[in-house]
């Protein structure tokens, strides 16, 4: 009897132990992160290759995509019902100030420098910088019909925006010598846009001709002027886009006072969105993941209760990253993933949103499994 009894002890120590086990593995996965992430879809990827995709994303802790896939309303039904499919919130993530010519655009409706050059055939930087002008109406209308008719699209579950801006007056510190340049003023050639448009619309709004104007880098109503055409560009897709009773919301540089408004004109507090993505890589600007830290912190108090989710930058191949020149290579190793995610959470971000899944190598994935079930509040 007296054995029997001790058996039963331990069955039920044995039993309580599993439960209790159970119970704690239960509560530290109730809380989770929210987890976004940028990608764009692969030439030729068939149906079974995106469900794979999905689905293999879903079960690793990514909850909504910011899907990029051209123009085509037809391409975000079929790749959105599969995303769907897989347990994925599908946001459609397509450029806007930044289009390739296409028949529909036309010259004259690209940016200008202030040497007067167009955008449309001297672009600055890199080819793809090819950058409309938002005081165009021209302009408004074709990026109308662009959100308006993806948003229709019943798989859609928002539109993000992105290259919502200028182009870089200028560049952030870390790219400076992939570009050969010192940019600790703002260059003419980077400084858009004094079209005749902008120019005629300035000086009726303030009296002031810009082209008299010995420093224009220096006159504040000139910055404001650009700030708040980007700002009514946005506010007038906003309308657009909850028209059609789907969220908005978009990629910003980080800040907005720290970098955003300096480098590519973004007064981004200002906008009206759902949410704010600023693109928190580090590396871009010579810092390390504490600076993630004092930026999202920064992002949050600007946001006035908007979701900030911090945008991550993931260093595709860890090894060659003390080599590697091009920035674009660099970005966050596996062993400063869990600091970025924490510094994020610590100062009010409401997620992380990864540039980008395909960049996370297995050493990445395993850190991020554990660091998403981490309630940072505490």
């Amino acid at each position: 009897m007296k054995r029997f009894i001790t058996l039963l002890a331990m069955v039920l120590l044995i039993v309580s132990s599993k439960t209790e086990n159970k119970e704690e593995v239960q509560q530290a996965e109730a809380y989770k992160i929210p987890v976004h992430a940028w990608m764009g879809l692969k030439k030729d990827a068939t149906d079974e290759d995106l469900k794979t995709e999905f689905d293999d994303l879903k079960s690793k802790g990514v909850d909504r995509l910011m899907y990029s896939a051209g123009h085509d309303p037809e391409i975000y039904r079929r790749v959105g019902k599969i995303a769907k499919a897989s347990g994925l919130e599908f946001h459609t993530w397509i450029p806007t100030m930044v289009q390739n010519n296409k028949p529909e655009l036309k010259p004259e409706w690209y940016a200008v420098n202030r040497n007067g050059e167009s955008a449309f055939d001297k672009p600055a930087y890199v080819e793809h910088y090819r950058f409309l002008c938002p005081n165009r109406e021209e302009v408004y209308e074709f990026l109308k019909n662009l959100y308006g008719s993806v948003a229709e699209v019943e798989e859609v579950d928002g539109i993000h925006l992105d290259y919502i801006r200028f182009p870089d007056v200028i560049l952030a510190r870390g790219l400076w010598d992939k570009y050969g340049l010192v940019m600790d003023k703002e260059h003419p050639q980077f400084d858009y846009c004094y079209c005749e448009k902008c120019l005629a619309d300035f000086k009726s709004a303030s009296g002031i001709d810009i082209k008299e104007v010995e420093d224009p880098t220096q006159l504040e109503e000139w910055k404001q002027f650009r700030y708040d055409l980007i700002t009514k560009m946005v506010s007038r897709l906003s309308e657009v886009v909850r028209s059609k009773d789907k969220p908005i919301t978009a990629a910003v540089f980080p800040g907005p006072k720290s970098q955003a408004m300096k480098l590519v004109r973004q007064e981004w507090n200002k906008w009206d969105l759902d949410a704010y993505y600023p693109m928190n890589y580090n590396d871009f600007y010579l810092e390390g993941t504490k600076w993630i830290g004092s930026v999202t912190k920064e992002e949050v108090l600007a946001s006035s209760g908007k979701p900030v989710y911090s945008g991550l930058f993931i260093c595709p191949k860890p090894e060659n990253k003390a080599a590697e020149k091009d920035p674009e290579g660099h970005g966050l190793l596996p062993e400063e993933l869990e600091a970025g995610i924490s510094e994020s959470m610590k100062n009010g971000a409401a997620g992380i949103c990864l540039f980008t899944p395909g960049r996370m190598t297995d050493a990445h994935w395993k850190v991020f499994e554990k660091a998403i079930y981490t309630d940072y509040t505490k």
